[in-house]
């Protein structure tokens, strides 16, 4: 109302004045108010980051205590403990996986008896062992300690520790005593691949679906290791003996020590390693490793279920042949396909599925890897020669009953 009585002129310029000082005041509210924001978006973000870099250096310890660099996670993976089901005695956790007492070991393996061993590794034995409320563990010594030993001892850790799925072996706990290190495992009944095709029954326990459903079993282990691992996941000792079977023959795959990912591989400071027969050309001859070297390995047991042979046979004191070598050229030969195969299972399946995984098991053991296929291809091929109740998706035809009389149409 003052400013009624005022010239027009000076009027405006006091109007003016007012608007450009409410707004001024305007503006520095919002100045604060933004600057209290931004400073509360700060300090949450170094909180973050805090928080996250000590769950880092928690989850970055070795069993020892010692700080050491993860070869990489699986997506999706829960990083736990995973000896639940072992409540009744005592255990520690470092790391990410459990640690038992000694003598909870020594007690459940009767002492390490002879009795109880399951089988004989590169650095030691495995032993069956029964726990407290007869839950049954597989526990593997490793014995004599040095730097190779325990390498394979913390890469197993590290891996498994990190890895669920169903055709993986899964880890139980591990133990370091008086310089031994030890892994406990779940147990297999069935032993492993190798024992079942070579050992004294000679593959008479393993019917031609049986074999189809172990090889798809072991696809489906790798594919996961090869294309849902982040890095990718390379075995390097795919071979019958590291796969193993439980009681219903589902099969899993096991020993992850020389196992390396994708995102880690450094040629020269990488040891040559893996069993003769199932190393791959490439990596034998100019230590070349991908993915496509476990494929080759699946192609050599995929020979060995196929015709029960060993990957690598005597022929004289000096000289050795490999299946692949010797099979090669029987397997593109539909006439000759038929006498290679195992007589456990000679003429028990039908003629276009043995030509089918004759021609799966050419491809993986392919000299040049680019001409071998991705494990998923193999995975896919082989799952319609599988049983539905085993896994696959082929519906084998029951024979009709003698006393089953047809109703006219």
């Amino acid at each position: 109302m003052l400013f009624l009585n005022l010239p027009p002129g000076l009027r405006v310029r006091l109007c003016t004045a007012v608007i450009i000082v409410e707004r001024r005041h305007h503006f520095h509210r919002e100045l604060v108010i933004a600057s209290a924001l931004a400073s509360v978006a700060i300090i949450a973000i170094i909180l973050s980051t805090f928080y996250a870099w000590v769950l880092w250096r928690r989850s970055r310890r070795l069993p020892d205590g010692k700080a050491y660099r993860s070869s990489g996670t699986a997506r999706g993976i829960m990083l736990v403990p995973i000896l639940s089901k072992f409540s009744s005695f005592k255990t520690s956790r470092k790391g990410l996986v459990a640690m038992i007492e000694y003598p909870v070991l020594e007690a459940a393996t009767g002492k390490f008896s002879e009795s109880n061993v399951l089988g004989v590794g590169g650095f030691g034995c495995v032993y069956k062992a029964v726990f407290d409320g007869g839950v049954t563990a597989a526990v593997k010594r490793l014995e004599g300690g040095g730097p190779e030993c325990e390498k394979e001892f913390e890469n197993e850790l590290d891996l498994l520790g990190r890895i669920r799925h169903p055709n993986i072996v899964s880890l139980l706990g591990f133990c370091v005593h008086e310089g031994n290190h030890y892994i406990v495992y779940e147990l297999m009944e069935k032993g492993s691949l190798d024992t079942q095709l070579h050992g004294p029954s000679h593959g008479s326990a393993l019917s031609w679906h049986i074999r189809m459903k172990i090889a798809l079993d072991m696809a489906r282990g790798l594919e996961y290791l090869h294309e849902h691992c982040s890095p990718p996941v390379i075995h390097r000792d795919l071979k019958s003996s590291n796969i193993l079977l439980d009681s219903d023959f589902n099969a899993k795959i096991s020993d992850f020590g020389l196992a390396v990912t994708s995102g880690n591989i450094d040629k020269g400071s990488m040891n040559l390693s893996g069993t003769l027969g199932y190393v791959a050309p490439e990596y034998l001859l100019d230590g070349k490793l991908t993915e496509k070297s476990d494929v080759y390995a699946f192609g050599v047991v995929l020979l060995e279920l196929l015709m029960g042979r060993k990957p690598v046979e005597k022929m004289s004191q000096t000289q050795c042949q490999s299946i692949v070598t010797w099979a090669m050229p029987q397997l593109t030969d539909r006439s000759k396909l038929p006498n290679i195969v195992d007589p456990v299972i000679r003429d028990t399946m039908d003629p276009k599925h043995l030509y089918q995984v004759a021609a799966v098991a050419v491809l993986c053991v392919q000299p040049e890897p680019s001409y071998r296929p991705l494990i998923t291809d193999v995975l896919h091929s082989l799952v319609p020669l599988v049983p539905v109740e085993l896994g696959g998706t082929l519906r084998v035809a029951e024979p009709p009953s003698p006393n089953l009389k047809h109703s006219p149409c």
